[in-house]
């Protein structure tokens, strides 16, 4: 689906609903070779991302796709499973961030987010922050990706003070 296309449905989850603890298995997908090479002849052409003979000479052994990639098929499914149905603003940033196994064409791939923070964001009484962690698993439950950040959610009931005037 195109992302202009993607519809944004009726919020379902605020902060106040996401939990520490709270661990959500956000689908999976597949990457072809025709992805692969898209994705990195765009944005990270190096060898192995591009070129069979390179990559099997190269520390993977054949064509694989981009970290970046993998980061991009991760949130892809983190927006389409969940967040669309959020109050989500958008998030500060990574405090971690590891490609851990190599992703090839035709890997089945499994994204999991796990909440291991909440808390109410000091500069702005009306959001909260939620520290997630990311993993993701090729079809032999092998983690490939593992990321730790922050998420920004609009509160369903800020504090009176936070509301406008």
């Amino acid at each position: 689906m195109n992302p202009v296309d993607m519809p944004r449905g009726p919020i379902r989850i605020w902060w106040e609903d996401l939990e520490v603890g709270q661990v959500r298995d956000l689908g999976s997908l597949s990457p072809t070779r025709e992805d692969i090479l898209a994705f990195a002849g765009q944005f990270d052409p190096q060898p192995f991302h591009l070129d069979d003979e390179a990559a099997r000479g190269s520390v993977f052994g054949a064509l694989c796709a981009s970290g970046w990639h993998t980061c991009a098929m991760a949130m892809r499914l983190m927006v389409t499973n969940f967040l669309h149905e959020t109050s989500s603003l958008g998030s500060p940033g990574l405090e971690s961030l590891k490609w851990l196994k190599p992703v090839f064409p035709g890997d089945v791939l499994r994204l999991q987010h796990t909440i291991t923070e909440k808390r109410p964001m000091n500069s702005r009484p009306d959001v909260g922050l939620v520290r997630t962690v990311w993993e993701m698993f090729n079809q032999k439950g092998e983690k490939v990706l593992h990321m730790e950040g922050y998420g920004m959610f609009r509160l369903k009931e800020p504090p009176r003070s936070a509301a406008p005037q």
